[in-house]
């Protein structure tokens, strides 16, 4: 029996859970959310979960720590990279839809038995 992955974006992992698997404090992601470089979901209840795509962005986060940027210049690499994947979704969905708009609009093709009906020649 195949068991289903969760979504990448729903927030499955507790807070303790996500900071062992990234290797960082609890502190830390609390820390990383005040300042804006992480949005985890909450339950009703206000619990923090947290989704693969969270840590995926805690990794970053550490990586571009270990690389000397300080958080407010993450923040900025963030954002940037954030625009980016949003631009590229968007260019690639306009271009769908540009494909799909011009293939709409032509004509079916003619097959042979619905083309013009041939002269009989005796």
């Amino acid at each position: 029996m195949t068991v289903p992955r969760p979504d990448d974006a729903r927030g499955v992992y507790g807070i303790s859970v996500a900071a062992e698997l990234v290797g960082m404090g609890v502190q830390t992601l609390r820390l990383y959310e005040a300042r804006g470089l992480l949005d985890p979901e909450r339950t009703g209840g206000g619990t923090r979960r947290y989704s693969t795509n969270d840590l995926d962005r805690l990794r970053r986060i550490g990586d571009l720590l270990d690389a000397g940027l300080n958080l407010a210049g993450i923040a900025m690499v963030m954002d940037l990279q954030d625009e980016n994947t949003q631009l590229r979704a968007d260019k690639e969905e306009q271009s769908w839809l540009k494909t799909a708009s011009i293939r709409a609009s032509r004509p079916p093709k003619r097959t042979s038995s619905s083309s013009k009906p041939r002269s009989t020649r005796r």
